[in-house]
């Protein structure tokens, strides 16, 4: 029996920082779906709320700017009838049965960073996949839901566990691109803060650690490492 992949992307929303329109990062969900789907695995993409899903507009790698015209498997991804009807009307996790997934995914983007602190249900279903001993990976500023996952216990997930995420040099960078300040806070610093043991390579290189069932990547390069260790995990 085939397994089956939940991939949750954020919802769109808009940056309490730079005030522009954010969602999640087209690489982060196309690259490990293209990589699971060609190994045989079943993937549906979810979000916290359903819906019509948004990319950032500087993933998008049709978009005027080219800031991400390198990423053609983006593009394939994005011409894909199958896909194009995944984002167009998500299905939210309360409609979504843990039992039903072998994987999940937590892809990164903007968007994560402004409601991934209010999502108690986003909260829960992460915890409690990665308590079930289910592979429960995240991925870039998908890692934000590190900051907020309880464990039964009342601990953070996160308390002593190795991992990683968008570092501080690739905020610095993505901070002198856009010529302000991104993001509201900053992913390496509050996992740290909370007990982790932060694990990176250098900037922009894919990157991805494992520690048990929780496997975290490093940044939008990182989709199919951390595809790669959610099949070996599976294997």
């Amino acid at each position: 029996m085939s397994k089956h992949i939940l991939i949750i992307a954020a919802n769109p929303t808009v940056s309490t920082t730079t005030g522009w329109p954010v969602g999640y990062w087209i690489s982060e969900v196309a690259h490990p779906y293209r990589i699971l789907k060609g190994e045989g695995y079943e993937v549906t993409i979810a979000s916290p709320k359903g819906g019509k899903l948004e990319m950032d507009a500087m993933s998008d790698p049709n978009h005027e700017s080219g800031y991400s015209a390198w990423d053609t498997i983006s593009k394939e991804v994005l011409e894909e009838s199958a896909f194009q009807q995944a984002v167009e009307n998500a299905p939210a996790l309360s409609d979504v049965s843990m039992d039903e997934y072998d994987a999940v995914v937590v892809a990164g983007g903007q968007a994560p960073m402004f409601n991934f602190e209010d999502d108690r249900e986003l909260q829960q279903f992460f915890a409690n996949f990665y308590q079930s001993g289910k592979v429960t990976a995240a991925l870039c500023h998908g890692t934000a839901i590190l900051r907020y996952a309880k464990l039964d216990d009342g601990k953070l997930l996160v308390e002593g566990k190795k991992v990683t995420g968008f570092t501080n040099g690739e905020e610095d960078d993505a901070d002198q691109a856009a010529g302000t300040k991104v993001m509201p806070w900053r992913i390496e610093d509050e996992l740290i803060k909370l007990g982790a043991e932060f694990q990176k390579a250098e900037n922009w290189q894919p990157f991805v650690v494992v520690d048990g069932n929780l496997i975290t990547g490093q940044q939008n390069m990182s989709g199919e490492v951390v595809a790669r260790e959610v099949i070996k995990q599976l294997s």
